[in-house]
């Protein structure tokens, strides 16, 4: 049977939703100028964001955008207590994957919100 998940992905900055269900900031560093009263998260899941030295690698550059996500694919792959610990969230209710950057598509959120899609698909 084919599971499909409630994931939405959403900046840190827009302002909660209703419906956002467990709200959990994917990234490593807590973005600038959000209080935690602001945020409103359930959880502030940082060791599953990509490592600083991809972080930096990456930078944001689009062109780098699929190197990034192959990269960053391989480090979930190897992190399967985050993995497992974000898993057990989207198997309860809808989640929202927060993040603070500002280019909406090209994001750790947007690659881990796949991930977790295609694995949660075939479990």
């Amino acid at each position: 049977m084919s599971v499909r998940p409630h994931i939405r992905i959403r900046r840190i900055y827009d302002p909660p939703m209703a419906d956002d269900g467990a709200r959990i900031l994917v990234d490593r560093l807590w973005p600038r100028g959000i209080s935690k009263e602001r945020a409103d998260l359930t959880l502030w899941l940082k060791a599953i964001a990509p490592s600083d030295e991809l972080r930096r690698w990456f930078g944001h550059d689009p062109e780098r955008w699929t190197e990034f996500q192959a990269r960053y694919r391989l480090e979930l792959q190897n992190n399967p207590e985050s993995v497992e610990n974000l898993k057990s969230f989207v198997k309860n209710g809808p989640v929202t994957l927060l993040y603070g950057a500002r280019d909406t598509e090209h994001n750790e959120a947007v690659v881990l919100c796949n991930f977790l899609q295609g694995g949660l698909q075939k479990e």
